[in-house]
């Protein structure tokens, strides 16, 4: 799923109203409905309803919303923010209808001594601005949402909180409206993918209102939603062997840290490598062979760490950096094995560190490798941000010039590439913040470009894959209690989900 910018989702809808064709008010009315519909799904309980409209197109929304909810027989107030004597003609055509039905209370706000008293049992509906505003909320308006956000309330916003702009949000304390749900129209904002908005966006729901499919199509954008129809795994011939599914290297624990090699190798293995070898020293050994007896081990001269690696011709991928720690002869190992292996890299955890700490090295990284870093790991290789934005742009300046895909793992982890496109991730949940989650998904994605994915697809893939086992683990073990083998366990299922 395509993510536009405010800008072009204005121009969406102006084709969509064009080519369909259809007018502007009906293809509010159908966004509308498409909104009400799913406010009564999120909230069967609720009877009365407190709608707050602005004076554009989204105060638009929310008076069509009113009208819906009172033809089934619920209580409806429309509280009018009057600040500004310009109003768009679609809100002027549906202010003029919703007057005319008695049933709905209507409420002008001139002030904010006019606000209403809110009994807590009413939902309260945010459609005052829309995912085009650019200023931050001032005068009545601003006090209006610091009025909302005071209340126990819960709050669905329509379109998009308002005072939260659709791309780049500054880091600054403004008024913007905190909902528990958002509902926005055939696409998600920019702006719902960074972890600072989390506390105004809450859930979000995208409802499809039938925007035109060619302007769809025909649209460029490099930000990108992944959904299940976007993962497309290869299917397996009958006289298939394992040597048509790649072989795995796996560089990976130290001493006292066998773990994560653990969790990596079982990983590779449920996600349908053909072979995987793994690095492993020597006090390490006994308990991989035990754990994972489908691996194959190279034993390391050394007793608590790695330093050397196998000849890299046989290996269709490698992975390196979960757990192997920093002693000087792994971070030899890792410098000889960038110049050395041609193939893209998996590079995770303690390699992105050295890597970070030796950036001259970042030349040697065959093109098209694949960084996993958490947050912290990620602003040791790139710096820090101020806003998620614009940490955005330097993960995309990043993946450009060093010609390498970037996983930034998170909520919706992103994932950019040398091109410049970000694909943002669509499952997971916060019970999968454990430790050995990073480790699975180093596992999962090695597999993937083992059996011949190409690195766009492994990383993707690799990342919904991750994602949805841990959804179908929070399911039945709940987000509390998930730990990273759980993530493994379900792999199977997730697979066949996709399949």
């Amino acid at each position: 799923m395509k993510i536009f910018t405010s800008n072009i989702t204005r121009e969406a809808d102006n084709y969509t109203i064009k080519n369909e064709p259809i007018s502007s008010v009906n293809l509010m009315e159908r966004a509308a409905k498409k909104a009400a519909d799913k406010i009564l799904e999120l909230y069967t309980d609720k009877i009365n309803f407190i709608i707050f409209a602005g004076p554009g197109n989204n105060g638009g929304d929310g008076l069509v919303i009113a009208c819906l909810l009172s033809e089934k027989g619920y209580n409806v107030v429309l509280c009018f923010i009057n600040f500004t004597d310009k109003v768009s003609p679609d809100f002027n055509t549906n202010f003029k209808r919703l007057k005319k039905i008695r049933d709905i209370s209507i409420i002008t706000i001139n002030s904010i001594s006019d606000f209403p008293v809110i009994k807590s049992n009413a939902l309260i509906i945010d459609a005052v601005f829309g995912s085009g505003l650019s200023r931050n909320l001032s005068g009545l308006p601003k006090d209006v949402t610091k009025k909302i956000n005071n209340l126990p309330n819960d709050v669905v916003a329509i379109d998009i909180p308002s005072g939260l702009f659709g791309e780049n949000n500054p880091n600054e304390e403004r008024e913007v409206i905190k909902a528990n749900h958002t509902l926005t129209f055939q696409y998600p904002s920019l702006s719902f993918m960074f972890p600072e908005n989390e506390q105004f966006v809450g859930k979000f729901h995208i409802l499809d209102i039938g925007i035109h499919k060619d302007f769809i199509e025909q649209t460029d954008t490099p930000y990108h939603y992944v959904l299940k129809s976007d993962i497309k795994l290869q299917k397996r011939k009958k006289f298939s062997h394992k040597g048509n599914y790649g072989h795995g290297l796996l560089a990976a624990g130290s001493y006292g840290k066998a773990g994560a090699q653990i969790l990596a190798a079982k990983a590779a293995h449920r996600t349908g490598i053909g072979l995987l070898s793994a690095i492993v020293p020597i006090k390490n050994y006994q308990i991989l062979q035990v754990t994972s007896p489908e691996t194959m081990l190279y034993i390391d001269k050394t007793e608590k760490y790695i330093s050397t690696f196998p000849e890299l011709g046989i290996f269709n991928a490698a992975a390196i950096g979960p757990a192997t720690g920093f002693s000087n002869e792994t971070k030899k190992m890792l410098l000889k094995l960038i110049k050395t292996y041609k193939k893209p890299v998996i590079f995770d955890a303690d390699a992105i560190t050295v890597l970070s700490e030796n950036k001259d090295w970042l030349k040697y990284v065959p093109e098209n490798s694949i960084f996993t870093p958490h947050p912290k790991e990620f602003e040791r290789l790139c710096g820090k941000s101020e806003t998620g934005f614009n940490q955005l742009q330097m993960q995309i300046e990043f993946s450009i010039k060093h010609k390498v895909f970037i996983v930034l793992k998170g909520a919706h982890t992103s994932i950019s590439t040398p091109e410049g496109n970000v694909y943002f991730n669509s499952t997971g949940n916060p019970g999968m913040a454990t430790g050995g989650s990073g480790d699975v998904l180093t596992g999962i994605i090695l597999s993937l470009l083992s059996q011949n994915y190409s690195p766009l697809n492994a990383a993707i893939f690799g990342v919904y894959i991750h994602g949805l086992a841990g959804d179908l683990a929070a399911e039945k073990k709940g987000e509390y209690s998930l730990i990273a083998s759980d993530i493994i366990d379900y792999l199977p299922d997730a697979i066949k989900c996709i399949e």
